[in-house]
C-alpha cells in the first residue's frame, strides 16, 4: 500500500487528486451530496463533513466498515495503516481481519469518511465527533477517554504524584508527565511488569472494566486495591466519586483490540428446508392463483362502492374486520391485500360528498389481462411500495390508531429491506428456504447503525410472508419467476439435472466469499423492472392452469368448480350462487335467495336451466331444477312500487297472509285495494323486509314493468398510484452524474486557477469586485490577446459562481466568450459580473 508523493492537507485535496470515476462512485454512495450540485470541490468537501450528511453515510455502513470507523475514532489523529491493522486485529493479529480490512478502508475512503495516505489516516471531524467515546454517548468500543482527556482536569501537583508512584521520573510540567504516563501505558513490556505487582482485588476491577462501560464509582475512602490503582493513574477521576479506566490501559488489557468481537464475515444466511425447485415453482404459482382470486373477491365485493373514507384518511376498523370476514383472512393479512390493491392502482377514494373506496378504471384493464400479467402487475407495485401494512392498528407518534390506506404508513426504508431480503433468497441454493433468523442476524449486519431496528426488523418478517402469499417464493424458497422479477439470471444447473449448490439437508448454509463480499444489488430502474416483470409473467404462464368452462353439480345444491373458470362463466355463477368454500377446487352452493338474486338481474327460469346444462358436466339434478322452477314461479308475484311505496298482487289471499304476519308491522302496510297494499317504507327497504318474510317479490317502474336490477359498477375517476416516499434523494444516474463531475470539475479550475494580483485578493468563496469601467476594459484587452479571465457572475435567480471565460467578443452591453466552467461558448450581460481578473501566466 503506497502513500501520494504530495499528502493532502484537507478532505478538499484528497477529493481533488481523484479521478472522475472515484467521485462518481462518491456521489452514487452519498446521492445527498449532489443534491443541488456543488459549486466545486471545496463545496463538495464542506457537504460530505455536515452532520446530517455523515449521519446517513455512517447509517449504511456494514458492522465491519464501522468497526473499522470506530476504531479510528479511538486510535491518534491522524493514524497509520499499522496502528489500524492492530485496533482490529490485537498484538495476535487474526487473519480474516487482515484479509477484510483493505476492503472496509476502501470503503470509507470512497465515502469521504476517511482520507489521507495509509500512514496518515484521517477520519472526517464530524465522524470522530459522532463516534468517539464520551459520558453522554459511549462508544460501541466499550473505550473510555484517552488518559490526556481523562487527565484534563486534574491539578499538575496530583499528576507528578501518579507519575512518581507509577515508577516514572518526575517532569517540569503536567503537559509532559501525561506524556510520559501515555508512554508507560502503550509500552507493553513496561505495563506488564507494572500489572504484575498489582492485587488481586484490583486486577478484578480492571478486568470489569476492561470490555466497558469503563466508567465506575468510589467512595471518599476507596478501598486499598482501588486506592494502588488510582495512585498509578490505572483509573482516573472524572468527577466526584466517578473513576474511569483510561483507553490506552484498557487496549493493553484487551492485547490491543478496540472491539471484543470483531465481524469481518457476514452471517451467513442458513437453510433450513430444501425442496425440489419444481416443487417449489408450482407452489409459488397456485399461490399467485389464489393472490389474483383474493384481490378479484375484495373488488368485487367493493364494486358497487365500498367502505366509507374516514374523515383522517382510510379505512375504520369495522370496515376491516368485515373485509377479513368476507375474504377469510385474518385481519393483518386484510389489510395487506387492500394495500396492495391501493399500490396496483385498483383502488381509491371516488372524491364524491360521501366519500367512499371503489375499484379504478385500471380495474376493468386489470381484469381484462391474462393472469401472468395481472400478477405482475400487482408484486411490481409491492417490491417498490414503502407503505407498510404491519403497521396498520399500531399508534403513530401522536398515540393516533394507524388504519389502511390511511396516513402515516409510509417508511421509506421498506423497497429496501424487501429488495434486500428477496436477493438474499436468491443467493441460497435453488429450492432452499432459510431459517428466519439467519436471514435478519444478516440484515442487522449490513446496516448496523439504523435506528428502526426494530421497524427493519418487522420488515424483514412481513416481506418473507408476502411474498409467500404473492407466490414470489413457495415454500419458503425463492421460486424461479421471483428471481427473474428481481433481474435476476436463472442459476446453473449441474448435470445431472439438481440444482446448483443444492444443500444436502437442513442447516447447511450458504457459502459466502466474505473477502471480495461484493455490495448489495441495487434496486432496478423503472424500464429494468418492468422488463423484469415482463419475464417473471413468461415464467409464470405455463405454471397456471388454463380456465376451465365447465362446473360440476351435485345433488346437495352445489356446483365445484376444480380450477379457475372462464370469466364470463364465473361472473354469472357468482350471481347464481354463493361461494361456500376456496382451494384447490372452488364450491358455490345454489340457494333461494341467490337464484332470487339472478331473476332479479334479468335472466329467466328457462335461461337459467340452460345455462347449468351447457356449462356443466354432469346433469342438472332434479333439486337444483326444482328450487330454481319455484322461485321463478313465486317471483314477481309481488309487485312493490313508489307511492311511498306500494305491493300489488293478483291474490288478495297473499296480501292477508302478508297483513297477517307480525313480521310486517314495522313496515306499516295498509290495504288501498283488494290487491293493492300502501306502505310507509322507501320501496327498497319494503323489498328487503318483504324477502326476509320468505316471499320474492319484484319491483316495478311507473309503467308497471318489472325492473332489472342488475349490479351498477361503481367506478372512481382516473387515479394515479400513491408514490413510494423515497429514503433521501434518489442514486442519480449515469447522465447526471457525468454532468455533475464536469460543472464541479469546471468550478473548481475557477476557483483554483492563480490570478494576477490586481489589489487585496478576495476572501476565500467570495467573487471577485472591479469597477465597470475595470470590467470592460479587462474584457476588451483579454478579447485583443485572447486570453482567459477570471470573473464573479450572479445569474437571473440571485445565484453566485466563479467562472473562467476567453472572451471572443464584448458590444452591446453582452460579452460573447467560451466559459470553461460550462464548456460552453455563451453570451453574458455585463451587469451581471461582478468583478474580473487576469489569470497567472502559469
Amino acid at each position: 500500500m503506497s502513500s501520494p508523493a504530495t499528502p493532502p492537507r484537507s478532505l478538499a485535496e484528497a477529493l481533488r487528486g481523484r479521478d472522475d470515476a472515484s467521485l462518481a462512485a462518491l456521489l452514487r454512495s452519498r446521492p445527498d451530496l449532489v443534491t443541488p450540485v456543488p459549486t466545486d470541490l471545496t463545496q463538495l468537501a464542506t457537504r460530505a463533513g455536515t452532520r446530517a450528511s455523515v449521519v446517513r453515510a455512517l447509517d449504511r455502513l456494514d458492522r465491519f466498515t464501522l468497526q473499522t470507523a470506530q476504531a479510528l475514532a479511538v486510535a491518534t489523529d491522524p493514524a497509520s495503516y499499522t496502528d489500524l491493522l492492530g485496533l482490529m486485529a490485537g498484538d495476535a493479529g487474526d487473519p480474516e481481519v487482515a484479509a477484510a480490512l483493505p476492503h472496509a478502508l476502501h470503503q470509507l475512503r470512497e465515502q469521504a469518511l476517511v482520507w489521507g495516505g495509509d500512514d496518515r489516516l484521517r477520519l472526517v471531524r464530524t465522524a470522530r465527533e459522532l463516534l468517539a467515546p464520551s459520558p453522554q454517548h459511549p462508544s460501541p468500543t466499550g473505550l473510555g477517554p484517552a488518559a490526556a482527556e481523562a487527565a484534563a482536569g486534574m491539578s499538575p501537583g496530583r499528576i507528578q504524584e501518579i507519575v512518581t508512584t507509577a515508577g516514572l521520573p518526575t517532569t517540569h510540567d503536567g503537559v509532559s508527565a501525561v506524556t510520559a504516563l501515555t508512554g508507560l501505558f502503550t509500552d507493553r513490556g513496561r505495563m506488564t511488569a507494572l500489572l504484575a505487582g498489582a492485587p488481586e482485588e484490583a486486577r478484578e476491577v480492571l478486568t470489569r472494566l476492561m470490555w466497558g462501560p469503563p466508567y465506575g464509582q468510589v467512595t471518599a475512602d476507596p478501598a486499598a486495591h482501588l486506592r494502588w490503582l488510582l495512585d498509578r493513574g490505572l483509573l482516573l477521576p472524572t468527577a466526584p466519586g466517578t473513576v474511569v479506566l483510561p483507553r490506552e490501559v484498557a487496549l493493553h488489557l484487551r492485547a490491543g483490540r478496540a472491539h471484543r468481537t470483531p465481524e469481518p464475515l457476514p452471517p451467513a444466511v442458513e437453510t433450513g428446508t430444501a425442496h425440489r425447485p419444481e416443487t417449489v415453482d408450482s407452489t409459488a404459482a397456485g399461490q399467485a392463483l389464489t393472490a389474483l382470486a383474493t384481490v378479484e373477491e375484495l373488488l368485487k365485493d367493493w364494486d358497487e362502492g365500498g367502505p366509507a373514507v374516514l374523515r383522517a384518511g382510510g379505512l375504520s376498523v369495522r370496515d376491516l374486520k368485515r373485509t377479513a370476514v368476507a375474504l377469510d383472512v385474518p385481519e393483518p393479512t386484510a389489510a395487506f391485500w387492500v394495500e396492495l390493491a391501493y399500490a396496483a392502482g385498483l383502488i381509491a377514494s371516488d372524491g364524491e360528498a360521501d366519500e367512499r373506496y371503489a375499484a379504478t378504471p385500471a380495474y376493468d384493464e386489470w381484469l381484462a389481462l391474462p393472469a401472468p400479467e395481472r400478477w405482475a402487475r400487482l408484486v411490481t407495485p409491492w417490491l417498490t411500495a414503502t407503505r407498510t401494512p404491519g403497521l396498520v392498528g399500531g399508534r403513530d407518534a401522536k398515540e393516533r390508531t394507524l388504519s389502511a390506506l390511511g396516513p402515516g404508513l409510509d417508511r421509506s426504508a421498506a423497497p429496501e429491506v424487501r429488495h434486500r431480503v428477496l436477493t438474499l433468497l436468491a443467493a441460497l441454493p435453488q429450492g432452499s428456504a432459510p431459517h428466519p433468523e439467519s436471514v435478519l442476524a444478516r440484515l442487522h449486519w449490513e446496516r448496523p447503525q439504523r435506528r428502526e431496528e426494530d421497524l427493519r426488523t418487522r420488515l424483514a418478517r412481513a416481506t418473507l410472508t408476502e411474498a409467500e402469499l404473492l407466490g414470489v417464493t413457495g415454500r419458503g424458497a425463492l421460486s424461479a419467476h421471483g428471481r427473474a422479477l428481481l433481474g435476476l439470471p436463472a442459476p446453473a444447473a449441474r448435470p445431472d439435472g439438481d440444482a446448483a449448490g443444492e444443500p444436502s439437508g437442513p442447516g447447511d448454509k450458504l457459502p459466502v466469499h466474505h473477502h471480495r463480499r461484493p455490495a448489495p444489488a441495487a434496486p432496478l430502474s423503472a424500464a429494468a423492472r418492468a422488463d423484469a416483470a415482463a419475464a417473471a409473467a413468461r415464467l409464470l404462464a405455463p405454471l397456471l392452469p388454463e380456465p376451465l368452462d365447465h362446473v360440476l353439480l351435485q345433488a346437495d345444491l352445489t356446483a365445484v368448480a376444480p380450477g379457475p373458470l372462464q370469466r364470463p362463466l364465473a361472473n354469472v355463477l357468482g350471481m347464481l350462487a354463493d361461494i361456500e368454500s376456496k382451494g384447490g377446487a372452488t364450491v358455490y352452493r345454489f340457494t333461494p335467495a341467490s337464484v332470487r338474486r339472478a331473476l332479479d338481474a334479468g335472466r329467466s327460469a328457462a335461461e337459467l336451466q340452460d345455462f347449468l346444462t351447457t356449462h356443466s358436466r354432469t346433469p342438472v339434478p332434479q333439486p337444483l331444477a326444482y328450487l330454481i322452477d319455484d322461485v321463478a314461479r313465486r317471483h314477481g308475484r309481488l309487485r312493490v312500487g313508489a307511492a311511498s311505496a306500494y305491493v300489488r298482487c293478483d291474490d288478495d289471499a297473499l296480501l292477508n297472509e302478508i297483513l297477517a304476519d307480525k313480521r310486517a308491522t314495522g313496515l306499516r302496510l295498509r290495504r288501498l285495494a283488494p290487491t293493492v297494499l300502501a306502505a310507509q317504507a322507501d320501496p327498497a327497504t319494503l323489498l328487503e323486509g318483504l324477502r326476509a318474510m320468505g316471499f320474492a317479490p319484484a319491483a316495478e317502474s311507473a309503467e308497471g314493468d318489472v325492473l332489472v336490477t342488475r349490479p351498477g359498477a361503481h367506478r372512481t375517476p382516473p387515479r394515479t398510484p400513491p408514490e413510494p416516499v423515497p429514503d433521501g434523494p434518489p442514486v442519480p444516474d449515469a447522465a447526471l452524474l457525468g454532468a455533475a463531475i464536469r460543472a464541479i470539475r469546471a468550478g473548481d479550475l475557477a476557483s483554483t486557477t492563480p490570478r494576477k494580483p490586481s489589489g487585496p485578493p478576495p476572501a476565500s468563496g467570495e467573487l471577485p469586485r472591479t469597477s465597470a469601467a475595470e470590467t470592460l476594459a479587462t474584457l476588451q484587452a483579454a478579447v485583443l490577446t485572447g486570453e482567459a479571465v477570471w470573473i464573479g457572475y450572479v445569474n437571473a435567480e440571485g445565484g453566485a459562481s466563479q467562472r473562467v471565460i476567453a472572451p471572443v467578443r464584448v458590444e452591446g452591453g453582452f460579452v460573447t466568450a467560451y466559459d470553461h466552467t460550462a464548456d460552453e461558448v455563451r453570451t453574458l450581460p455585463l451587469h451581471r459580473i461582478t468583478g474580473v481578473a487576469e489569470l497567472a501566466d502559469d
